[in-house]
């Protein structure tokens, strides 16, 4: 019996329309990509899905109330929820530079969150 999985590749602008097809002897099949980076896609969203995560944390001292801030590499799907109530707990102090590090290994996953921005300081 074969099973079969349909996704949008993100890696290019092309955005081919995969398919991913696999039988009982665990046996892929990856259609549809038109570049190499398509099917190492494919294969990446069927054992460790990851995503760039963009969000905000409140800053203490800053001319805003809220810092953007991103990851710096893809982080694991399953654990994003987690990550999001993670960072409403965090105040960060100005000032930052925009690609300042502000979290090592969050959740122990070995990525970082970054400053998306400069924040400077209220005198």
């Amino acid at each position: 019996m074969t099973n079969s999985q349909n996704l949008i590749c993100v890696t290019c602008p092309r955005g081919c329309s995969l398919t991913i097809s696999y039988d009982d002897q665990d046996q892929i099949t990856i259609t549809g990509n038109q570049c190499k980076r398509g099917a190492a896609y494919a294969k990446a969203e069927l054992s460790d899905p990851r995503r760039m995560i963009a969000s905000t944390v409140r800053i203490r001292g800053g001319i805003h109330k809220m810092l953007p801030i991103s990851t710096n590499a893809p982080f694991p799907k399953g654990k994003i929820m987690n990550l999001m109530a993670f960072l409403k707990s965090v105040e960060i102090s100005a000032p930052v530079k925009m690609g300042d590090i502000l979290i090592e290994n969050v959740l122990n996953t070995g990525i970082a969150m970054v400053a998306s921005r400069n924040m400077e300081k209220i005198d």
